[in-house]
């Protein structure tokens, strides 16, 4: 069994907070990530958003398209509804061969809202979540049925967040709804993130690999700080950043023991001015090769990926 290390290029296009990456390009974080040994990275924005000319983009850099961002609206929208809204996307999405779509609800999150807490983020009851769960399924499967995964991004800000929300959610939902494991998101959600993965590994479909800066994370909390604004204050980095507070090396190991055998993504935010996107991202890959060494995690790094798409 082996895994795919790809990145997020969002610590040099940040979407939600453009100004702050402004020095940079799409180009020149595809450029690097491919240089620093990065075999895919997640779509942003400022892509290609047509198929082909996307196809082409990745492959003038050698990078597989390894995922990417999907707002969902079910909480507001029938499931007929949104299946029609996320359809071109599941369709670019099996024609470039990524291993799924990263689904969120979005209809009542705080993230993008600067004005807003991150503690004011919308907390449902145990029976809402498990009628939404019921909904969701209905979505994974025909995303299912269409060739991609569904893989549901638990997210600061939003209705799944914490252990409970994470937990219902999987409770509720079928098999076909599997679950993107966020070290980042987890931690500052207040869940178990070795524990989250012992409970949910087998519903595990997709990793994204971040740090936390534990003291910008408290700050965030007791100052009642937006996550855009928490963002920008450092709360998030990379792994092997030795101001980082997760132990990578046990959810490595605990990956490796459930012969976790996809996508490893780096995705973790910050203020390129602090934090250099090249240096960062390189230091990110590294650790992560060190840490699935001593796992014995076997990583692929040939380009079959790239070569089919």
């Amino acid at each position: 069994m082996s895994i795919k290390i790809g990145i997020s290029p969002i610590s040099w296009q940040n979407d939600d907070l453009p100004e702050l990456t402004a020095a940079y390009t799409m180009e020149q974080a595809l450029q690097e990530a491919r240089k620093i040994g990065y075999t895919g990275v997640e779509r942003g924005r400022r892509m290609p958003q047509d198929t082909e000319g996307l196809r082409s983009y990745l492959a003038d850099n050698q990078l597989a398209l390894c995922g990417g961002w999907c707002s969902g609206n079910l909480m507001n929208s029938s499931v007929a509804d949104e299946k029609q809204m996320i359809s071109q996307q599941v369709e670019q999405f099996v024609a470039l061969g990524s291993p799924c779509i990263v689904y969120a609800e979005c209809s009542n999150t705080v993230q993008g809202n600067q004005s807003v807490a991150v503690n004011d983020r919308p907390k449902l009851t145990r029976d809402d979540i498990l009628s939404y769960a019921a909904k969701l399924s209905e979505l994974a499967s025909w995303t299912a049925s269409q060739g991609l995964v569904l893989a549901y991004h638990h997210h600061m800000g939003s209705m799944i967040e914490d252990q409970d929300d994470v937990n219902w959610l999987m409770e509720g939902s079928s098999d076909d709804v599997t679950l993107l494991f966020d070290t980042g998101h987890l931690h500052f959600g207040g869940a178990d993130v070795l524990g989250t993965l012992d409970t949910w590994g087998h519903r595990v479909h997709h990793v994204h690999f971040k740090d936390v800066r534990e003291d910008v994370m408290q700050r965030a909390r007791r100052e009642n700080m937006s996550f855009l604004d928490a963002v920008i204050a450092g709360v998030f980095t990379v792994p092997g950043d030795p101001q980082g507070c997760i132990d990578f090396q046990g959810v490595t190991d605990l990956l490796r023991k459930q012969d976790y055998a996809g996508w490893i993504v780096v995705e973790a935010e910050q203020d390129p001015a602090k934090a250099p996107p090249y240096e960062y991202a390189n230091m990110g890959y590294e650790h992560i090769v060190r840490i699935c060494q001593k796992s014995g995690l076997m990583i692929n790094t040939n380009k079959q990926d790239q070569e089919s798409i």
